[in-house]
């Protein structure tokens, strides 16, 4: 067994067996790894952190080349976004982006944008007022670097580029031009600046997106198209999302 340390994010922590855990983090250098943490329940204090859902810690694991599991020696809290947890709708959305990255990234498959984005992304929540751009700029972000990116940049169809009016089809994954239309009869028509404003967050970087205006229709728009477009190629929708959903009525 190697011995390595990363920086590293928690998705989602379970409980094994009578003393011990076990942890998927989503770590810089290794990508989404599983790591088990023994004796953590009966001596908190082995560990100097609380193993939070979306806490970011330094650890220290031995990586078992035989198995999918690791052992995990050393967690050290870096940040546990207090802030976030504050605030029932922060802390859903924080819970929706650990879940995402859980959802779309595969096993031990660096990828240290993706990393550097969520990061970045809960740091930005916790600071902001308007906890919705960063939602909706995260999730346009981690599509592209995930490689679950829509194709926005012509039509999915011809690849022809699209200077008018478009349609957006769930199940080819981008925009059709008029004339392939029938390629999708279930898709769905688009206003040409919420084409625009996904464009511009893929572009450009993440604070400069901050400064973005968003009125009403094209927030509506885009949180309906992003949203679909994650349920249906995850064939499912996030738990969290729910939640999430349910808060943003009742709250």
């Amino acid at each position: 067994m190697s011995i390595d340390r990363t920086q590293a994010l928690i998705l989602n922590r379970h409980d094994f067996r009578e003393t011990s855990c076990l942890v998927n983090f989503y770590t810089r250098d290794f990508g989404k790894i599983s790591g088990l943490l023994k004796g953590v329940r009966t001596e908190p204090t082995k560990f100097a952190s609380n193993l939070e859902l979306f806490s970011q810690n330094e650890i220290i694991f031995y990586r078992n080349t035989n198995s999918g599991l690791h052992l995990v020696s050393q967690c050290d809290l870096n940040n546990n976004f207090t802030g976030i947890r504050q605030g029932i709708i922060k802390t859903a959305m924080a819970s929706f982006m650990m879940e995402l990255l859980g959802a779309l990234m595969p096993a031990e498959d660096k990828n240290e944008e993706v990393f550097d984005l969520t990061s970045l992304s809960l740091q930005e929540l916790e600071a902001t007022g308007n906890p919705d751009k960063v939602m909706t700029i995260f999730k346009i972000k981690m599509l592209a670097l995930s490689g679950f990116k829509p194709n926005f940049d012509s039509c999915v169809s011809c690849a022809d580029r699209i200077s008018g009016q478009s349609k957006f089809s769930l199940s080819l994954g981008g925009l059709l031009c008029p004339r392939c239309y029938s390629k999708d009869t279930a898709s769905r028509s688009i206003f040409r600046g919420t084409v625009a404003t996904i464009l511009h967050i893929e572009r450009n970087d993440f604070r400069t997106n901050l400064n973005l205006g968003l009125n009403p229709q094209i927030k509506k728009e885009l949180e309906l198209i992003l949203n679909a477009f994650l349920n249906f190629h995850l064939e499912r929708e996030l738990k969290s999302q729910k939640v999430l959903q349910r808060l943003t009525v009742t709250v």
